[in-house]
């Protein structure tokens, strides 16, 4: 495998390096002003629209691992993660700053793939990237990204809208990141176990996974669903994207709308290679489903009397029904048993 060049960082320095990845950046959105350049960006929206306003922490070791995370794959994910937090209000992202702390085993063609995977994802999203900083680390990477969008002040949904009698929906399918990472984990440990052994390790043989390692290293933010929502007209009564994992972002939507909720594990949507993945894993498919995160899929409740619409709407299945409060948050399993939610996905702080 032939080594590419490598340039030290310090021979470009802070704002060289910044000048040196963003100097090619086009300014696509009338609300972006002034983006990359001064000591801030500056924006202006029109009247009657609403700012929303979100950001993400990653850090290596914690949210990402290297071992098997590609830079331009990274960037990609960075940017996505944050246009979901948007699309999960009923918004559009507008503008991106990005702020990097870095170690020096990282070098200038590093940063130029984390780059090359941030414009990429907001190029296909009509994001602008606006600004951002980067300082030194001694302990890795860690990606501090703010993503601004906006929407119709009328339009702006919430987790705390769902009423009783509403239908639970979600969009493509779920626990198919959740697989990818227990595939990428697996093999990095048989991968490290052979390195010791020997000075040669066998390459991971993928086929056959390929939704699974798409899913967990280049998600899709559901842009299309938010547009196709408001194509038919329907306006979600609560919205939520599936990072956490469905059973915690849905216990989230009941906590907050104050009503309880019964899904269905049989319209709980899978992809094939997800139940092949955890049956060879011996896993339990709908566990993963519930509680892997990572999909980025979109979870919202709408009024029955949106049903018609949205069955028309592909890509969406709708999953149960919000329900009073005092009957909790179920689960209905294939036999018929029921199950009390529960909240078991991804906790940062665990």
């Amino acid at each position: 495998m032939q080594e590419r060049n490598r340039t030290e960082i310090s021979t470009l320095g802070e704002f060289g390096l910044i000048k040196h990845l963003t100097d090619h950046l086009k300014l696509t959105n009338d609300s972006t002003k002034y983006g990359v350049g001064d000591d801030c960006a500056v924006l202006e929206y029109p009247e009657g629209k609403q700012i929303l306003v979100t950001n993400d922490l990653l850090l290596e070791g914690i949210h990402f691992d290297l071992t098997y995370v590609p830079m331009k794959h990274l960037g990609y994910k960075s940017a996505m993660v944050n246009f979901s937090d948007v699309y999960a209000m009923n918004g559009m992202p507008k503008q991106l700053v990005v702020s990097i702390a870095l170690s020096k085993r990282f070098c200038v063609e590093d940063m130029e793939d984390f780059y090359d995977g941030l414009r990429m994802a907001c190029e296909a999203h009509g994001v602008d990237i606006v600004g951002g900083d980067t300082t030194p680390s001694l302990t890795g990477l860690a990606i501090s990204i703010t993503c601004i969008g906006e929407a119709d002040k009328r339009q702006v949904v919430y987790r705390n809208g769902a009423k009783e009698t509403d239908l639970i929906c979600v969009s493509g399918d779920l626990g198919a990141a959740y697989m990818g990472l227990q595939l990428l984990e697996r093999e990095k440990t048989v991968f490290n176990q052979q390195m010791k052994e020997s000075a040669e390790a066998a390459q991971p043989d993928f086929s056959g996974k390929e939704y699974l390692l798409e899913r967990q290293l280049k998600p899709e933010a559901r842009r299309d669903i938010v547009e196709a929502l408001a194509k038919a007209s329907i306006k979600p009564t609560a919205m939520m994207d599936i990072s956490d994992g469905l059973s915690s972002e849905l216990l989230h939507i009941c906590t907050q709308s104050g009503v309880g909720c019964r899904i269905y594990e049989e319209h709980i949507p899978l992809d094939y290679q997800t139940a092949v993945m955890a049956e060879e894993l011996n896993m339990n498919v709908t566990t993963c489903a519930l509680n892997g995160g990572e999909d980025y899929e979109l979870l919202f409740t709408v009024p029955i009397a949106d049903y018609e619409k949205v069955c028309h709407i592909e890509g969406v299945k709708m999953i149960g029904h919000i329900t009073k409060a005092d009957l909790g948050c179920v689960l209905v399993c294939r036999d018929g048993n029921e199950f009390e939610l529960k909240a078991q996905g991804w906790n940062p702080l665990k």
